[in-house]
């Protein structure tokens, strides 16, 4: 079906004339589709992956190798999400797309937007979009759908804002006995971005 603006109600969160090619420290976070704990468990505070969670964790690894201009900082898979952060050093030249991160997967085109070459945008569609295939692969499908259709972020814009982002990313396996997302837990399914220390 083509793009309807009358039917496709797409709403961005990001931030309106923000630059997301502009070098800086972006907190991400990336859930999975119905928050569904698909890449392992947190077993007495430590995340414990599965062979899903080991393909979300390398395919995040691989991402400066194909996106020159980005550098991994620190990040964990959860069961049914991703905290990372990522570092755009400069502006991008040429950002290799996500093909080259599985060579024998094509990346589709977005259909709804633009996508502006290199932006934070990018990186992150082209990483769900490589662990979506390689997942479909391993379940024997085709096009089904593994992360929500958005991502969280953050600008770091002070050292300290950073730091507070670093720790609170490494501290998330303990804190997940506590998260209203484990299943584990009986809670109203609320929005697990609760006190982060920016």
């Amino acid at each position: 079906m083509p793009y309807n603006p009358q039917i496709h109600h797409r709403h961005s969160i990001r931030l309106k004339r923000y630059d997301y090619t502009q070098p800086g420290a972006y907190f991400i976070t990336i859930c999975t589709k119905a928050r569904q704990c698909l890449f392992g468990n947190v077993v007495k505070g430590e995340m414990q992956l599965n062979s899903l969670g080991h393909i979300a964790f390398n395919c995040w690894q691989t991402i400066p190798d194909h996106f020159l201009h980005i550098e991994l900082d620190t990040f964990v898979v959860m069961p049914n999400h991703l905290h990372g952060i990522l570092i755009i050093t400069d502006k991008p030249v040429g950002a290799q797309h996500c093909s080259a991160l599985n060579q024998h997967l094509d990346c589709n085109t977005e259909q709804f937007g633009k996508p502006v070459p290199g932006s934070i945008s990018t990186v992150i569609r082209s990483y769900k979009g490589v662990v979506s295939k390689r997942i479909n692969i391993i379940w024997q499908t085709k096009g089904q759908s593994i992360w929500q259709g958005n991502f969280y972020e953050h600008i770091g814009r002070e050292q300290k804002s950073v730091d507070n982002i670093q720790q609170y990313i490494l501290n998330n396996p303990q804190r997940w006995a506590d998260n209203p997302e484990n299943p584990q837990r009986n809670s109203d399914n609320q929005d697990f971005l609760f006190d982060i220390p920016f």
